[in-house]
């Protein structure tokens, strides 16, 4: 039989309005005419875990920046004897990713490298880790101290009697410069160690599936998963001042928290308010520097500058708390039933393979917490400054007459935009208008017409044909894309349309109505009891896991976030069904099994949103 396939980049119809879309993006990205034989022989598939939605043209640097390093330590660090890089594409706004595989007889070539270099980061891990963490607080502390300054009307008189022989244009140019280089520089060091907390995982899970045929992967995962990571550190801090503002008496200060100023405001006009804010601010630096989103993108919005979001989940946290809800993370809990699952699986081995096993176990265990710590200080801390200081470069901007609105900056590709920066400081120092606002303000509303257009498209799951056995075992671990679920994908008769399949990622069955997500700025919506049902889930919705019963995704692996945080939880979570947020309606009965990875839609009729309101007690 033929094996079934995915559409070709060129089946897919462009959106009206879209037409043109390519040249936003550099040449590089699109899927070529001349070399579409060759792209159309390999499987692509869309990482909506990471770009969910469609790239600006300035935010393909994310993109560009992560993936080509994620490659670099794959491929040119590590030497990884079976994963090289990714080949990555954007097609009508969207990424998409083909793993490169490495020629069999290239493998063992490639073994005694990886073992020395891969042998010397886990035998001096702690140390090189500390190392990391300075390496990455300075790359925060030099974005912070860039600024785009406006240009002055003369160059100060100093500078003449100094014999500078400057004007001030370079320290713009050259703070751009940097700004990007800074950005490179992080995700340089966001994949130092990532790799190889995957590779420890994958090598103890590989283990255990080899001596326990019949283990749960949910069970590996238990063993080896962090229980006090910073990525959680932010919602611990919501909850603290949840619990603090209880204990002094300000509730009432909570009733309209989309008012920033008006409810700090009412909070230290209470007794001991002042007492309250102060720990408010205390947690200002680092932990809101968190995102609804995943840092990917210019438009996310973090803590730091939107805090009605804080606020809003400190009043839930609050009402929870006065409704008898336990609001913390059961830790303990999780550690008994962790050091459970491994003291039932030590016992079933003895001599050399119970040695083995252990000192496995130790690496991963040590190596792992990094997955999820360093998201915080990257995609988080790091993006969240960067995303500031391009749009304060942006404001200065729109000051000179380049656009009309904050959000011009995007429609930029970085190459365009440090080309607009030529044009301004040249109009400058000749003493004549610079071309740009002529030019880009027109250019921008037209290019901000074909990224609207083709966010009404919602990407496909994959492209081009799969291969027999997919076996890199990065994809499959992150983003669930296994020989099983791609074929379930590719079936058009599963379930009679009311069951899905996807990653088992956290065990337990429960019903509950669905409540579909399209976007972070929907999480307010989410009620109590909800069965919460996204394209991916975000570390920062944190405090929505507390309320909801299950989470369904269309993409992610037993490690990504949804699925961990889950089982931090409690909560049962399939991953990667390819097509839940689509598929499902907001209303509609669920029932999830994290245990078999199944979702079946148990009422296919979605109730009214005023009863799914009634149902569970409140709404906003």
């Amino acid at each position: 039989m033929p094996l079934r396939s995915f559409p070709k980049p060129s089946d897919l119809t462009v959106p009206a309005g879209a037409e043109g879309w390519e040249k936003l993006y550099p040449y590089y990205l699109a899927f070529q005419p001349d070399q579409l034989s060759g792209d159309d022989d390999k499987f692509w598939f869309c990482d909506s875990q990471h770009w969910p939605t469609v790239f600006r043209p300035f935010e393909t640097i994310t993109g560009e920046f992560a993936v080509k390093c994620l490659g670099q330590f794959n491929a040119r660090h590590l030497l990884i004897p079976n994963a090289n890089g990714i080949e990555f594409r954007v097609h009508l706004g969207y990424l998409y990713m083909s793993p490169i595989p490495v020629p069999a007889e290239k493998i063992a070539d490639r073994v005694p490298h990886f073992e020395e270099r891969a042998g010397y980061y886990f035998q001096n891990w702690q140390p090189l880790l500390d190392k990391w963490y300075g390496k990455v607080r300075d790359t925060i502390r030099e974005l912070e101290g860039l600024t785009f300054d406006k240009l002055p009307d003369m160059v100060p008189i100093e500078d003449i009697r100094s014999g500078k022989s400057k004007d001030g244009s370079e320290v713009l140019l050259e703070n751009y410069d940097r700004l990007i280089q800074l950005c490179y520089q992080a995700y340089q060091y966001h994949f130092e160690f990532l790799n190889l907390g995957y590779i420890a995982y994958l090598d103890f899970f590989t283990f255990c599936m080899q001596v326990f045929p019949d283990i749960p992967e949910q069970s590996i995962a238990a063993m080896v998963q962090g229980v006090d990571m910073e990525l959680f550190r932010p919602d611990d801090e919501l909850k603290k001042l949840a619990i603090l503002a209880r204990e002094l008496g300000l509730e009432s200060a909570f009733g309209n928290t989309a008012d920033v100023e008006g409810t700090l405001g009412a909070i230290r006009g209470l007794p001991r308010g002042d007492e309250w804010i102060a720990a408010y601010e205390g947690a200002h630096d680092p932990w809101f520097n968190f995102t609804v989103g995943n840092g990917m993108y210019g438009h996310d919005k973090y803590w730091i500058e939107h805090q009605g979001i804080p606020l809003g989940y400190i009043r839930d946290y609050i009402q929870r708390l006065a409704n008898g809800h336990e609001i913390r993370r059961p830790i303990e809990d999780l550690i008994a039933e962790r050091e459970r699952i491994k003291t039932e699986y030590r016992e079933l081995l003895e001599g050399e393979a119970l040695d083995t096993f252990n000192a496995k176990l130790a690496l991963a265990e040590t190596a792992y917490p990094y997955v999820e710590n360093h998201n915080f200080y990257i995609e988080h801390w790091t993006m969240s400054v960067f995303w500031r200081k391009v749009r304060e470069l942006s404001r200065m901007l729109k000051e000179e007459g380049f656009w009309p609105d904050e959000d011009g900056i995007f429609y930029l590709g970085r190459n365009e935009l440090r080309d607009a920066l030529f044009d301004l400081v040249t109009g400058w120092g000749v003493g004549a208008e610079p071309v740009g606002p002529s030019y880009w303000p027109a250019e921008v509303e037209r290019r901000r017409g074909i990224v609207d257009a083709l966010k009404t498209q919602r990407p496909q799951i994959a492209l081009n044909t799969p291969p027999v056995e997919i076996t890199e075992p990065f994809t499959s671990m992150l983003y669930g894309i296994t020989t099983e679920q791609v074929n379930t994908w590719l079936s058009d008769d599963e379930g009679g349309g009311n069951v899905l399949r996807g990653m088992a990622a956290s065990p337990g069955a429960v019903e509950g109505r669905a409540r579909v997500i399209s976007s972070p700025d929907e999480l307010d919506q989410v009620q109590e009891g909800e069965i919460l049902v996204a394209s991916v889930t975000a570390p920062s919705w944190g405090p929505i896991f507390g309320k909801i019963k299950a989470t369904v995704t269309d993409i992610g692996g037993m490690m990504s976030h949804a699925a961990i945080v889950c089982r931090e939880y409690n909560l049962p979570a399939v991953t990667g069904t390819g097509t839940a947020s689509t598929t499902i309606r907001t209303g509609q009965l669920l029932r999830v099994d994290g245990s078999t990875g199944v979702v079946e839609i148990v009422d296919e009729t979605a109730a009214p949103e005023d009863a799914l309101v009634g149902a569970h007690g409140h709404g906003r």
